[in-house]
């Protein structure tokens, strides 16, 4: 079952190392999201229905999971850097998936609200607490096209890389002029290797 913001906001705290307003933001964000789905119970009897994408790598990416029980280790929790302050909340028993974007004039907002409130952070933290969810998110419905490799639970044999000779799992090989390959070796490295 849901809890209250004020319970989200203590177990965030403890996940996040403390409280800040884009930890308010976020779980107000996943609440709206599951809310818009119609889920009572995200991290319980629905867990097996939801997966999130997260699209920035900020504090409210680590509020989310508390509301949703979405884990990257569960394969529930995807994160596509975006840059935005954005999350989609798929359901996966319903095949349907929305969008949720934080509104940029939230933070207007919470100055126009708490004026006396001499610190940003604990101004928009007071304001993220109290304002509709509608003047804080807008949002969509959306198609999230997800095959089965990328659903929890799914399981295949795995791929050996030709070149590093490194296990690559969930069907993320690539297939080049008959060579499989990892997505590093293929060209999609994020590192450069010290020789």
């Amino acid at each position: 079952m849901l809890k209250t913001l004020t319970e989200y906001e203590a177990l965030a705290e403890r996940a996040h190392g403390h409280l800040c307003a884009g930890q308010v933001l976020g779980l107000r964000m996943a609440l709206y999201g599951v809310k818009l789905l119609g889920l009572a119970d995200p991290a319980g009897a629905d867990r097996k229905r939801l997966v999130t994408f997260i699209e920035i790598d900020r504090c409210a990416t680590d509020a989310i999971p508390i509301v949703t029980g979405c884990r990257a280790g569960k394969r529930s929790l995807k994160f596509r850097d975006f840059g935005k302050v954005a999350a989609t909340f798929c359901d996966l028993g319903e095949n349907r998936a929305v969008r949720v974007t934080a509104r940029e004039s939230s933070k207007r907002r919470a100055d126009e609200i708490h004026p006396e409130i001499p610190e940003q952070n604990r101004r928009q933290m007071a304001a993220y607490r109290e304002l509709p969810d509608e003047e804080l998110f807008g949002f969509e419905w959306v198609r999230v096209n997800l095959g089965p490799e990328d659903l929890p639970g799914f399981k295949a044999p795995a791929a050996v890389c030709a070149e590093c000779g490194e296990r690559v799992q969930f069907k993320r090989e690539i297939v080049r002029e008959g060579k499989t390959l990892c997505r590093a070796c293929a060209g999609e490295r994020y590192y450069e290797r010290l020789r």
